[in-house]
């Protein structure tokens, strides 16, 4: 023991009197300092702490040895891409096997009726229908090498999904058709795909591919309709040559008649997806088994450190079926035996499918983001309010920075529970593809929502995805890195000033993912697929600093104006739909004029506040679109916010008009991926377009 000379040397207290100082304390003190300790114990065990990237956040990928500027993911190996994750699920059909194996047939397929709660079909359940379903296509005639291909046209739904689990199991092909589709299009797609046999949902859609193939030359035999027809229906349709069954009635056939699976190989094909297009006949891209398991196997590499699935997840399935998007995400489902609750059909009725079903994965596109997030500043009203939202949004942003992602702060019991709730409150992974979303948005709804959120960039003819941002990058303003099943490069674009040397150029594409060629069609496929296998997106990217993806415009869309100056009109629209009154805007131009002009669509919510504030005028959103000191004013504003997003004075509009009417897949003006169809917005504005032309000559 150390001598009480020492002690006094060392100043350090005698034990005796340590021991007589804490007689001393009262016990309430005591008490409080034992609190003090057990909470700085309980924060320092159990803090939030950050999500470690999978890979070096700040070089997110690495160049192709040789490649030609072309760089890769660093969860490659080597410069092999990706092209499977499980060893037994190679296939799409195989990925439904694993499925009914790991979920111990656990619940597949849900679905609702109007106030009631979900109802579930068993994995085995979903297995046996598919094989009655497919075994009925093999007795009529359908077979990999005769007649393969099927049409699908309805709704998401759980026959949707059976049927597409039917031609997986046999070897056949599904060819989806699209609910927004015109009568010219989809007697082509019957027509270019020799479709004999088509399953719909409702006798509407039957009644539309009746109109189709009336007085034509056609393939069609069979329709098979999920609900009961009318007898006049059956008649109208066996006078154009052609029989209508019930999916129950075909379920039967092929009970009666079962054939044993036809188990495709990875190389065989799995879909013809139709892309919708924006102007011309649709195309359609050749997808292929090992194409769509890549595509679904490299997400799921990307996701597994922090975010695996299981058979525990549940999916909302309410994007269309028709796009590759959510049929990747679907697959993704099925392989880990997890569930798939499809909405009521109805998207305004959607936000009480989520509060039903509860799922934890929802895949989303910009358009519902941007609404919510609308809405949850539509209704900070007041100073006090919105200084509270942006308060909390700034502090849940900051843990975002540090890279923690959570839903249990104060700021989520305080400020976004209700935003949670709306959802669900499960949902721990959101997936945005098929458009741009701005970044403050994407910043905003990733810290309100606390969950996993990822961005992903691609198109059909990569089957679906080729980038996505890595988990633990907060980061916004830019698509990720290349997906670990792909290869992408930047080649330049020299009317545009675009060259891969400074890494800028067109997005091209190359690996396990990319499509088969588009259908009866070497023509547009050379177009696409150039004769080293990259395809060409017509998208132009710019390479970061920290190895992602930013894309800045657009090259198919580039058009002349008559001094000669290229034009990409989706990029100043871009720039231009920031403006608080503005929810969509049409840029247009051509070769015979100077100067661009824009039809413009001002926010329902918005522009009523936006014009008191701006203007101190007050009104209906009718009233205020009519006034013309509103337009020259979201004029203003848009030459403003031009300015700022670096464009050339010729890339500005000159002036404006204004339509009520927001641009809809309804309406024939959006594809059903919500992009701009640019040929119909000219044709249906047209006489304004000129008006404009001839006012700005005056």
């Amino acid at each position: 023991m150390l001598s009480q000379e020492l002690l006094q040397k060392l100043r350090l207290p005698d034990l005796h009197d340590v021991l007589e100082y804490l007689r001393s304390l009262s016990t309430p003190m005591l008490v409080s300092m034992g609190a003090v300790a057990a909470m700085t114990t309980y924060y320092l065990t159990t803090r939030p702490k950050p999500l470690p990237p999978p890979y070096n956040p700040y070089m997110q990928s690495v160049e192709v040895q040789g490649g030609e500027f072309a760089r890769r993911s660093p969860l490659q190996k080597g410069d092999s891409h990706m092209t499977y994750f499980y060893d037994d699920a190679k296939t799409m059909y195989e990925f439904f096997l694993r499925g009914v194996r790991v979920s111990n047939n656990g619940p597949c397929l849900g679905s609702r009726k109007p106030k009631q709660p979900y109802e579930w079909m068993t994995y085995r359940e979903v297995l046996d229908r598919a094989e009655n379903l497919g075994s009925a296509f093999l007795h009529r005639g359908h077979s990999k090498t005769a007649d393969p291909h099927i049409g699908i046209f309805a709704q998401n739904r759980p026959e949707w999904t059976i049927c597409e689990l039917a031609c997986y199991t046999y070897s056949l092909v599904s060819v989806p058709l699209y609910d927004t589709l015109g009568t010219e299009a989809i007697s082509y797609i019957v027509d270019k795909a020799t479709i004999s046999t088509i399953l719909c949902d409702v006798a509407d859609k039957v009644s539309l591919v009746l109109g189709c193939v009336k007085d034509k030359k056609h393939s069609l035999k069979t329709i098979v309709l999920m609900e009961t027809p009318s007898s006049e229906l059956v008649n109208q349709a066996r006078q154009a040559g052609i029989e209508i069954l019930t999916m129950q009635e075909m379920e039967e056939i092929g009970k009666a008649n079962h054939h044993q699976p036809v188990p495709p190989q990875p190389e065989d094909m799995a879909i013809i997806c139709f892309t919708s297009g924006t102007t011309g006949n649709p195309k359609g891209a050749m997808l292929s088994h090992r194409n769509i398991v890549c595509n679904c196997s490299a997400f799921i590499s990307l996701t597994q450190v922090h975010c695996p699935f299981s058979s525990s997840d549940v999916h909302i399935s309410y994007l269309p079926l028709a796009h590759m998007f959510e049929r990747v995400v679907e697959g993704v489902m099925l392989v880990h035996g997890a569930r798939i609750g499809f909405f009521q059909g109805d998207i305004r009725l959607l936000m009480d499918d989520l509060s039903t079903l509860k799922p934890t994965v929802f895949p989303v596109v910009p358009r519902l983001l941007n609404r919510m997030f609308d809405k949850i500043f539509g209704q900070a009203n007041t100073s006090l309010k919105r200084w509270v939202l942006e308060f909390a949004y700034r502090r849940k942003e900051a843990e975002l920075k540090n890279g923690i992602v959570r839903r249990n702060s104060i700021w989520d019991r305080l400020i976004f529970r209700r935003v949670q709730a709306s959802l669900g409150g499960h949902v721990r992974l959101m997936l945005i593809g098929a458009a741009p979303i701005s970044p403050t948005v994407l910043t905003f709804m990733r810290a309100a929502l606390g969950c996993q959120f990822y961005e992903g960039y691609g198109q059909t003819e990569c089957t679906a995805g080729c980038t996505m941002t890595m988990p633990g990058d907060w980061t916004a303003g830019h698509v990720g890195a290349p997906l670990p099943c792909n290869s992408i490069k930047l080649v330049d674009v020299a009317e545009m000033n675009y060259l891969a040397a400074n890494g800028e150029g067109e997005v091209c594409v190359k690996g396990p993912n990319v499509f088969q060629g588009y259908l009866k069609d070497p023509e547009r496929t050379k177009e696409t697929i150039d004769a080293d296998g990259w395809v060409h997106t017509g998208d132009i990217g710019k390479w970061l600093p920290n190895g992602t993806l930013k894309i800045v415009d657009r090259k198919k869309h580039i058009f002349k104006l008559a001094q000669g100056e290229y034009i990409a009109p989706e990029k100043i629209e871009n720039i231009y739909v920031r403006s608080d009154a503005v929810a969509q805007v049409f840029v247009h131009g051509d070769s015979l004029q100077a100067c661009l002009v824009a039809v413009v669509v001002p926010d329902p919510d918005f522009l009523s506040g936006w014009a008191k504030k701006t203007l101190g005028l007050e009104g209906s959103y009718l009233e205020l679109c009519g006034q013309p000191e509103v337009k020259a004013a979201i004029l203003e504003d848009l030459v403003r916010l031009g300015k700022e997003g670096g464009l050339k004075s010729f890339e500005q509009v000159k002036a404006i008009c204004i339509n009520t009417d927001l641009f809809s897949v309804q309406n024939g003006l959006l594809t059903p991926t919500l992009k701009a169809k640019r040929a119909e917005l000219r044709q249906r504005f047209r006489s304004q377009l000129d008006d404009l032309y001839a006012g700005i000559k005056m």
